[in-house]
């Protein structure tokens, strides 16, 4: 009971911790739109397909973390996720779209319906652009 208590205080205290005296994080993470994306007409069933995904920066302290995936039966919803520094010096970013992949397995002999991420709408509802492959 001694060591359990023990290392309970210890835990406790490493948690209690902190080397600056800020209690925000200096980032956050962000979902960002899919400005276009390339996909097959058709999967194969079992096989792997690459799906392409442009998008842009929305300013120059936003960096790719990854891809949103989520994943309902044959529904796929798709973002770009990005971290977001938490400066007062991003500014917008102007540039081109970058481009990220992945590859896809089918695993699933029925028609899969993809949800790209395209943003908000003016009451701040989130907006997809859906597309249906068929699998042969």
């Amino acid at each position: 009971m001694k060591k359990l208590f023990f290392l309970f205080a210890i835990v406790l205290s490493l948690g209690s911790c902190s080397l600056d005296d800020d209690s925000e994080p200096g980032y956050h993470m962000e979902i960002v739109p899919v400005e276009n994306f390339i996909v097959p007409d058709t999967f194969n069933y079992l096989g792997f397909h690459q799906i392409k995904l442009f998008y842009k920066k929305p300013t120059i302290c936003h960096e790719l973390a990854g891809i949103y995936f989520e994943k309902h039966l044959n529904v796929r919803t798709v973002g770009l996720q990005c971290i977001v520094t938490n400066s007062p010096n991003c500014i917008p970013y102007e540039g081109e779209l970058y481009e990220v992949n992945f590859n896809f397995q089918v695993i699933s002999n029925e028609t899969y319906l993809f949800k790209f991420y395209k943003g908000k709408d003016e009451d701040g509802n989130n907006i997809f652009e859906e597309v249906e492959i068929p699998v042969n």
